[in-house]
């Protein structure tokens, strides 16, 4: 198996870097490492696992529009020789994700409040922008909600629908897929309201396509909505919080991963510096197990292994990645190996 790994340093500095996965002991081994000309942020894997697409910026969340890199991976060593890149006609671009197909790559942008779709083609290069909404509003937090902040975006696993987070207005805003032609239209209703300065971060649906997960930056908490994959709707059902009961510090949670069973939904906070564990019921709601330290500053992103055996983690502000390996009957999570040392670690893409 191999990790790609992005760095999110300096433009000299940053870029991917790929490992060599060994799945007995968990430890990570470098490949090759792609240096980008500028920073470095989220990635995305076709599903085929031939194209790999990063997040590129001059200056991240500057004055200029980001582009997205496509990339053809070669080999088994991680060698990634590009394809095209395009722009994502957006600030702070900072999630990525396909469709089901693979046929359409959807992109957040965090600073100018935006979300995108690109068309991919048979090769694995991007067509330029064939939709784009810009999302208008605020919330309560003075700062972080003064007005929209796309945070992330998903297709639905029947892809006919799409969700994005928006963190400044405290929305999931739904809209009508067409993967074929990369077009988003706003659906109806348009969006659902989550808590007032809970700031939703990242969206994931369960396995099982029936629930829609959802990590709140700002209130460190996780919700659970029921969906409805013929009229796209989503009814709020459960909250619950990522952090111990007492804890009085700074934290703000980043990203949530779910086993590919769908048993179990992994939590990161940053500053807390820890990984919140859940037991997903029978009904989709959660049950609170456990919180582990993640072995770094920063628990940024996580991924999963497809066969549910290990966990990574990206500790960005800690300068690492952890990998964990997941207790199949009872969820638990205990370090495989030690944490593998990775410059500014932002996100993690995995291939079989």
């Amino acid at each position: 198996m191999l990790a790609f790994v992005s760095m999110f340093g300096p433009p000299e500095e940053a870029g991917i870097q790929a490992f060599h996965v060994d799945m007995e002991t968990g430890s990570l081994t470098p490949a090759k490492e792609t240096l980008a000309g500028g920073q470095t942020f989220f990635l995305a894997i076709a599903p085929d696992c031939r194209t790999l697409y990063s997040v590129r910026a001059e200056h991240f969340g500057g004055q200029n529009h980001e582009e997205i890199v496509a990339w053809r991976i070669r080999g088994r060593d991680g060698l990634l020789e590009e394809i095209n890149r395009q722009s994502t006609c957006g600030t702070a671009s900072c999630f990525l994700s396909l469709d089901v197909a693979g046929r359409t790559l959807l992109v957040a942008n965090y600073t100018t409040g935006s979300v995108a779709a690109l068309p991919v083609k048979k090769d694995g290069s991007l067509g330029k922008v064939a939709s784009f909404y810009e999302h208008e509003g605020a919330s309560v937090h003075p700062d972080r909600q003064a007005s929209a902040h796309a945070h992330s975006i998903i297709a639905s696993p029947e892809n006919r629908f799409a969700y994005a987070a928006d963190l400044g207005t405290d929305r999931i805003v739904c809209y009508r897929l067409d993967a074929d032609l990369a077009r988003l239209t706003p659906h109806s209703p348009g969006s659902v309201k989550v808590p007032l300065g809970a700031g939703p971060r990242h969206v994931r649906f369960h396995p099982a396509g029936r629930q829609l997960y959802v990590i709140h930056e700002l209130a460190n908490s996780v919700s659970v909505y029921d969906y409805d994959a013929w009229s796209g709707s989503l009814a709020e059902r459960q909250g619950i919080s990522t952090l111990p009961r007492h804890f009085l510090g700074e934290s703000a949670a980043a990203d949530l991963a779910i086993t590919p069973g769908g048993d179990f939904l992994y939590a990161t906070n940053r500053g807390h510096d820890s990984i919140a564990v859940f037991r997903i019921c029978p009904d989709g709601l959660l049950e609170a197990l456990d919180i582990v330290p993640s072995l770094g500053e920063g628990p940024q992103n996580l991924a999963i292994t497809p066969d549910g055996r290990l966990m990574f983690c990206a500790n960005m502000g800690g300068g690492n990645v952890s990998v964990f390996r997941i207790d199949a009957a009872t969820g638990q999570i205990v370090p495989a190996s030690a944490p593998t040392a990775v410059r500014k670690p932002a996100c993690i893409a995995l291939i079989e």
